[in-house]
């Protein structure tokens, strides 16, 4: 299993594809995903000769469970990390959800000068504040993800089912198509 330790111990498993000299393309993956939901993506590029790289963010997947550092100063560290033990250069960083803004704080921090980002690409990012605060009026209420996390404790599996299933791939629109495989 490829992993790199971070400053503060944390062990991040990364998938690593493709001609070791091709331009990366590095994906970041949304909570509670895991590197293995770019997979798809992550062929497709691979088939175009580019080298292809997704991690799993610390307490997601293979990535060690921690309890703490779960904001983005450690989620952009933890990706500088593997692009460093990588020696990742002129990389193209994408995004979706958590990922997104993992990546944008990632390119922020972390990617100049030293010549590692070609491009960015954000899917769906979340903002780098989510919650609703006096200083981020327009973020969610902490019941909202004071509810997410009662529904996660109380059934885990069930949450896991019903996020998919409705409002994280829009299935929960009129006249969605659902797609069970994907749920």
């Amino acid at each position: 299993m490829s992993t790199v330790t971070t400053k503060d111990g944390v062990e991040i498993f990364y998938k690593d594809w493709g001609p070791k000299n091709a331009q990366p393309i590095m994906f970041h993956h949304g909570w509670p995903l895991c590197s293995d939901d770019w997979d798809a993506q992550m062929l497709f590029f691979l088939e175009k000769g580019y080298r292809v790289v997704a991690h799993d963010r610390r307490g997601h997947g293979r990535s060690t469970q921690v309890g703490d550092g779960h904001d983005m100063d450690h989620y952009a560290a933890d990706a500088a990390a593997v692009v460093e033990h990588l020696d990742l250069r002129n990389t193209v960083h994408v995004g979706h959800s958590t990922g997104g803004g993992e990546a944008t704080h990632y390119v922020a921090r972390h990617g100049q000068p030293q010549g590692r980002v070609a491009k960015l690409v954000i899917i769906g990012a979340v903002p780098p504040i989510m919650v609703k605060t006096e200083a981020n009026p327009g973020g969610l209420p902490i019941e909202v993800f004071d509810g997410l996390r009662k529904q996660l404790a109380a059934n885990r599996a069930q949450f896991y089912y019903d996020l998919p299933a409705g409002p994280f791939y829009s299935f929960n629109r009129p006249g969605a198509k659902v797609l069970e495989p994907v749920i």
